[in-house]
C-alpha cells in the first residue's frame, strides 16, 4: 500500500520547516508567495492529500481560486500588478488560495487550459484582460464560475468588471480642448483590447462634441509600446500636434520622452495626457496628467463578483462599470500661440 504523503515529507524534499509547509498549504501568512506556490506545486507532484475541510471537494469545493492572463498582460506590471495584489489580498481574506498562471502564445493558439482549470481544482476563475475569445469561451465551457477583469466581448457570456473607458478618455481630451488645443493626437493599439478601442471612441466623441474634425495624420491606432516605434512616428509627422492623448501610461511616458528627445518641450510646445495613473505617470519628467483608475477597488470588486457568482450560478450576467477621474499634473498646459 502506497505511503500517505505528509507535510514532513514535503518539508524534507524542499529542505524547509514543516511549519512553513503548513502555513503555505493552509493559506496562512508567514511565507512568501513564491515559496507558497513552490510548496503547492511540490505537494501536488508528490500526491499530497489535504486533510479535514479540504475533502469538501466532493461537494464541489476546493478552497482555490484561479487567476490567468496572457504573457503580454502580465508584462504590464504597473497596471495589472496592482490589480493582482488586490485580488490576492481579497482572496486570502476570504480564507481561500490563489493559483496563478500565464498563458503563452502556443497555449492560446492550441486552446490548452492550465491543469487546475482542466482538472477543476478551482471553485472560480478570474481572467485578466484579453487572451482570445475562443480561449476564454473554452474556460467558460468548463462550467467553473468565471469573471472577466478589464475585458468584455459580445461573443463572451460572462460577468465582467470594467472601467468607463469612453468617459475617462472624454474627460482627458476635454481637458486638452479646454486648454485651447485643437490639434490633438491619439496613440494606442485599439486591436489589443476593447478597453483601448473604447478610449479611442471617447477621444473621437470629445472632438465631435466640440466641433473638431479629427486629423487622420494624428491618429496612431496600431501603436506598439516601443521607444523606436513612437520616436519614428513623431519624427515622420510633417506637422506636429500641440497635444497628445495616449491610451495608457506606458505610451504616455514614451511620447513624453520622445518629444523631448526631438527638441519639443513638454508642456510648453506639446501637452501629453495618458490613462491609468500608474507609476510611469508619476516618474515621468514632467509628471503626466492622466486618468485615474482605482486599481485596488478594481481587484476587490472582481473578487466580490466572483464569490457572488459562485453562490448564484443561474442569475443573469452582470457588467460592473467603475468610474474614473482626471488627475491634472505638469505635462499639460495652454496650447502654444500660433505665430
Amino acid at each position: 500500500m502506497k505511503k500517505r504523503v505528509t507535510m514532513q515529507d514535503i518539508a524534507d524534499r524542499l529542505n524547509i520547516s514543516k511549519n512553513s509547509v503548513s502555513q503555505a498549504l493552509r493559506g496562512k501568512q508567514g511565507v512568501s508567495e513564491e515559496t507558497r506556490q513552490l510548496i503547492k506545486r511540490v505537494a501536488e507532484e508528490m500526491g499530497y492529500q489535504y486533510p479535514g475541510p479540504r475533502k469538501k471537494k466532493k461537494q464541489g469545493k476546493t478552497g482555490n481560486i484561479g487567476l490567468i492572463a496572457s504573457d503580454l498582460t502580465f508584462s504590464f506590471k504597473n497596471f495589472f500588478g496592482e490589480i493582482y495584489l488586490s485580488i490576492e489580498k481579497e482572496v486570502i481574506k476570504r480564507g481561500m488560495n490563489l493559483h496563478i498562471q500565464s498563458v503563452n502564445q502556443e497555449q492560446k493558439e492550441r486552446l490548452i487550459l492550465p491543469s487546475f482549470i482542466e482538472n477543476k481544482l478551482v471553485d472560480g476563475i478570474l481572467i485578466l484582460s484579453h487572451i482570445s475569445t475562443e480561449y476564454i469561451n473554452k474556460v467558460i465551457a468548463t462550467g467553473i464560475p468565471t469573471i472577466l477583469v478589464d475585458h468584455h466581448h459580445p461573443n463572451i457570456q460572462a460577468d465582467a468588471v470594467l472601467t468607463n473607458n469612453r468617459f475617462g478618455a472624454y474627460l482627458a481630451v476635454q481637458h486638452l480642448i479646454e486648454l485651447n488645443h485643437r490639434d490633438i493626437a491619439f496613440v494606442g493599439n485599439i486591436d489589443y483590447s476593447p478597453s483601448y478601442e473604447e478610449r479611442y471612441e471617447g477621444y473621437l466623441l470629445a472632438l465631435k462634441d466640440y466641433g473638431i474634425k479629427p486629423n487622420e495624420h494624428f491618429i496612431f491606432k496600431n501603436a506598439e509600446e516601443k521607444e523606436e516605434v513612437i520616436f519614428q512616428y513623431i519624427r515622420q509627422l510633417k506637422k506636429q500636434p500641440t497635444a497628445w492623448f495616449c491610451a495608457n501610461d506606458g505610451l504616455g511616458f514614451l511620447v513624453n520622452s520622445c518629444l523631448q528627445q526631438q527638441g519639443i518641450q513638454v508642456p510648453d510646445q506639446a501637452s501629453v495626457c495618458s490613462y491609468d495613473n500608474g507609476q510611469l505617470s508619476k516618474i515621468a519628467t514632467p509628471k503626466t496628467t492622466t486618468v485615474d483608475i482605482d486599481l485596488e477597488l478594481y481587484g476587490r470588486r472582481a473578487v466580490e463578483l466572483l464569490f457572488w457568482r459562485m453562490e448564484n450560478k443561474n442569475e443573469p450576467f452582470q457588467e460592473i462599470l467603475l468610474s474614473s477621474k482626471l488627475i491634472k499634473r505638469e505635462s499639460t498646459a495652454l496650447a502654444p500661440k500660433q505665430s
